[in-house]
């Protein structure tokens, strides 16, 4: 695997430049902690459309377990930020998991920065990085079964269902010390094919 840089990813095509693109490193953690924490949980998160405040309740994820993706040798925590001081507009991972395939997640979007196109050019930013640099043709993805907009969403930008459904992470989630609110959640696996890509 090409060796992510820590600067704009010179490989990578950037859908759109206004933003600043670059790979975490490990002095990122506290940052990309606060990013994602306000996307999904609490009453900030509720400013935006990705909130997950009504099923879940805590930490979203660990500082450890951002580590862990952040220094994963497969895969990469991208961030997006609108100049190149400021890095936690958006971020996301990407881990090869197969010689054809990489999973997409940790998908955040601060909550005052969602619904102006920000999420549309950090998805197509993965997928052109997943298919450049881990050189996959495939990339995957899941979402809870009751987010109806958000599935509706990823199958506008060419993602579609593939049948499959996995129980939802209840361990991982108790060890960042977060708390399902709700008792019937499990994930759609979601996936596109990049080889399409030009």
């Amino acid at each position: 695997m090409t060796t992510p840089s820590t600067t704009t990813t010179t490989t990578t095509n950037n859908p759109n430049p206004l933003l600043h693109f670059r790979v975490a490193t490990p002095a990122d953690t506290a940052l990309l902690h606060t990013l994602v924490q306000s996307a999904f949980r609490g009453d900030e998160s509720r400013l935006g459309w990705t909130t997950e405040a009504n099923l879940l309740a805590g930490d979203r994820i660990s500082p450890a377990g951002l580590l862990a993706k952040i220094t994963h040798p497969e895969g990469a925590v991208l961030l997006a930020s609108t100049s190149t001081t400021i890095t936690s507009t958006a971020c996301c991972e990407v881990v090869r998991r197969t010689a054809e395939t990489a999973y997409f997640g940790m998908f955040a979007v601060s909550p005052r920065r969602q619904g102006g196109g920000i999420g549309k050019a950090v998805l197509a930013y993965a997928e052109e990085y997943c298919r450049r640099v881990l050189g996959v043709e495939r990339m995957e993805l899941s979402v809870i079964w009751s987010r109806g907009e958000l599935i509706a969403w990823y199958m506008r930008r060419g993602y579609r269902r593939t049948g499959e459904e996995v129980p939802f992470p209840h361990g991982e989630l108790a060890r960042a010390g977060g708390v399902a609110l709700k008792e019937d959640l499990h994930m759609v696996i979601m996936a596109k094919d990049l080889c399409y890509l030009p």
